[in-house]
């Protein structure tokens, strides 16, 4: 198990990094969600590449892509898909929506109505697909990675806190550095990465992948180590909600796999740091004027830093 964890997680980082640069971090971030058979909200400004992130990701494990531009008149069905007469046949046929894929691309999800975002929650929780009454599974995995720009808030809808739980985690690209920035333009003068991309993982292998990382071992005390974590989150008089059980669920899936990928078969108590922000900041709600985001994000780094980390043995 040991070996394979780190050879799964090179092989894929490394074929992503061929078009995405400088961004190793989230990228194994992003394979962790992958792994942990969750879903990812990414915040930034348009143009750092989440796009191409998606169908990168998509492209190295032969897996199938869709997009969706969410803006204010998109309708449930044009996400799930709807049954349309045919005249010929001389019956109702489904015409299947951009759900029923491996990989979709919620595009700036946070400009369609809460009506529409609902329509894609059951598919993100559910793993199901309902159309007039009946239920379809919309892909064997299905990983929504789903985009916002934290920046332009008109004719935008949040999504309300309940939506914003069923994302195991939120990440940001940001902008690259001076170096990172350099190496893009060498990249991209005179080719497309993402075209000449080959896969180097099939689908069987992440199943494979999923079911090995699930059996990695969790000490009780970074058991309790998480518990304190989140037992914190909901503690303070700017927290108006805290993380929860489905929160430390997601920590708990996110340290087996980040572990698994790293190639260990227990979690460490550094990698539950790891991922607190990313897997837990987004579901704390602070009060008005406490800094949203980078107030979300400073609270659970000040968390960490408060909470005593176990020394004891973390392996079986």
């Amino acid at each position: 198990m040991e070996n394979n964890g780190k050879a799964f997680g090179e092989k894929l980082v490394s074929n992503i990094a061929k078009v995405i640069v400088g961004k190793e971090q989230t990228v194994r971030l992003l394979v962790t969600a992958l792994l942990a058979d969750g879903h990812v909200l990414l915040e930034d400004v348009p143009g750092t590449g989440k796009t191409k992130l998606a169908k990168t990701l998509a492209k190295s494990i032969s897996a199938q892509f869709a997009r969706i531009q969410f803006t204010p008149d998109l309708l449930p069905s044009d996400i799930t898909g709807l049954n349309i007469y045919d005249r010929q046949k001389n019956e109702f046929v489904l015409r299947k929506g951009p759900v029923f894929t491996n990989i979709l691309l919620a595009d700036e999800i946070n400009r369609a109505t809460p009506r529409t975002q609902a329509g894609l929650l059951e598919c993100m929780e559910e793993r199901q697909v309902t159309i007039d009454g009946e239920s379809y599974v919309p892909g064997v995995p299905f990983f929504v990675i789903a985009t916002q720009n934290p920046v332009e808030t008109t004719g935008t809808f949040p999504l309300p806190e309940a939506q914003m739980d069923r994302f195991m985690m939120r990440l940001s690209m940001g902008l690259p550095d001076r170096k990172a920035e350099l190496a893009i333009l060498d990249k991209y003068m005179d080719r497309e990465p993402l075209a000449e991309l080959e896969s180097v993982l099939t689908l069987e292998e992440l199943a494979r992948a999923r079911v090995e990382a699930a059996g990695v071992f969790v000490h009780p005390c970074v058991r309790e180590y998480m518990v304190d974590i989140v037992e914190a989150t909901r503690k303070g008089e700017e927290i108006l909600l805290g993380v929860s059980p489905r929160g430390n669920l997601a920590l708990l899936r996110c340290g087996k796999a980040y572990a698994w990928l790293e190639g260990r078969d227990y979690v460490t108590p550094d990698d539950i740091k790891s991922l607190a922000v990313p897997v837990l900041a987004h579901r704390i709600v602070l009060g008005y004027g406490s800094g949203g985001v980078e107030g979300t994000v400073k609270r659970m780094e000040k968390i960490l830093e408060s909470i005593p980390v176990p020394t004891e043995e973390f392996h079986r």
